[in-house]
């Protein structure tokens, strides 16, 4: 069984060029939780004042980076090497999806490295032979150019579905109101309908109040959405004064 830091690969960009596009790759990587960044001989050098901001809070991320002289010492501790790369090497190498590679990595023995090029040329041929997997996703061919970045959370968002990250939810949802609540609402309403002549004819009164019931009840509102529509019911309900106001 893979151990937690097994099962989490490193990110290692090679020869990255701006220290804002570090920063944006860091701020990729933790969104889908992963936090160990690794450099290879950065252009600019690090740490580099660009970094933070571009990160947007991802500071935990730039401040673990590690930073190696060449890539064969950036992963000499890890038993899996994926490239990514979407040019032809002439080097034999199995190719995966980043969704294939993501559910590979979690179940292999040994820590695994991810290899990101830098930002105008992309990865070169001596990092790729380092590598066991080459990485491609499927892109169109007439316009094959992803920014570091962009090309960290492809991988990043792939791996995630595979960690135990938690579905951000818009809002608490509300349970639906009790049913009192909900029979107040249909007798207000129906009280409103009755001196209108929306229940005539007689002979229809009981299906067409069956009806309204029905659609009524069919959403499932919560309290506060009922509490709304009574508002709502009693400001129509309400006798204009004589201003109109």
């Amino acid at each position: 069984m893979p151990t937690p830091e097994e099962s989490t690969p490193v990110i290692v960009l090679v020869r990255p060029q701006l220290g804002e596009n570090i920063g944006k790759a860091a701020r990729a990587m933790l969104n889908f939780g992963l936090t160990e960044m690794r450099l290879v001989s950065p252009r600019d050098g690090w740490p580099n004042p660009s970094a933070g901001p571009a990160a947007a809070g991802a500071d935990v991320v730039l401040e673990k980076a590690k930073v190696f002289e060449s890539t064969a010492e950036a992963v000499a501790d890890c038993a899996h090497v994926y490239a990514t790369t979407v040019r032809k090497r002439g080097v034999t190498k199995p190719v995966q999806t980043p969704e294939q590679a993501a559910r590979d990595i979690p179940r292999q023995q040994g820590r695994s490295a991810i290899l990101f090029g830098p930002e105008r040329s992309g990865l070169e041929t001596e990092d790729v032979a380092l590598a066991r997997t080459i990485i491609t996703a499927p892109i169109n061919p007439d316009f094959g150019s992803l920014n570091l970045a962009q090309a960290v959370i492809l991988v990043a968002y792939e791996l995630s579905k595979h960690a135990e990250l938690a579905m951000p939810t818009h809002e608490d949802l509300l349970p639906p109101a009790p049913q009192d609540e909900l029979e107040g609402l249909i007798g207000h309403l129906e009280r409103m309908l009755e001196p209108k002549g929306y229940f005539f004819p007689e002979a229809r009164a009981e299906a067409t109040r069956r009806t309204l019931r029905g659609v009524l009840t069919k959403p499932g509102w919560n309290h506060l959405e009922v509490r709304t529509l009574r508002g709502v019911l009693t400001t129509l309900q309400r006798v204009p004064r004589p201003d109109g106001n």
